[in-house]
């Protein structure tokens, strides 16, 4: 089997999750600057077979109606094509985005993280991601 890799994109900073190779436990991987991004995708789409890519967006039933979007919205529909280009024969899904960040900080509390790691810019993304990839492995589950 192949893994799914889980994005929470943002324009400054993105947080990354991966699956294990059967696809049932998504895992955080990592929180990189946006700007590398694709350069980080490539490195893991290159080490181990991948099933393909999980993008948060916020209110996906909204926008995929033409309404709802924030002003994230335009940005993630814009990475999504960025990576459709770049690997054809991969899956790009869009996964509801909405609540992550309050669920990814309430899940670092209950785990014990400390405030001062929690507040570190950053330090919630790749658990956001986790969330999202997560999200989309329960929903083909079911």
């Amino acid at each position: 089997m192949a893994r799914w890799i889980g994005i929470d994109y943002g324009k400054v900073r993105t947080g990354l999750a991966v699956t294990d190779s059967t696809a049932i436990i998504a895992f955080p991987h990592a929180t990189i600057k946006t700007d590398q991004l694709m350069d980080s995708l490539t490195t893991l789409i290159g080490a181990e077979p991948c099933a393909g890519i999980v993008l948060g967006i916020p209110n996906k039933w909204g926008v995929s109606q033409g309404k709802g979007t924030t002003h994230s919205t335009a940005d993630i529909l814009a990475f999504q094509s960025q990576l459709q280009k770049k690997w054809p024969s991969l899956a790009i899904e869009l996964v509801d985005e909405t609540n992550t960040s309050e669920e990814a900080l309430t899940a670092s509390i209950q785990a014990g993280m400390k405030k001062s790691n929690r507040s570190k810019k950053g330090a919630l993304d790749k658990i956001a991601a986790t969330l999202i990839l997560q999200r989309f492995i329960d929903s083909r589950m079911n």
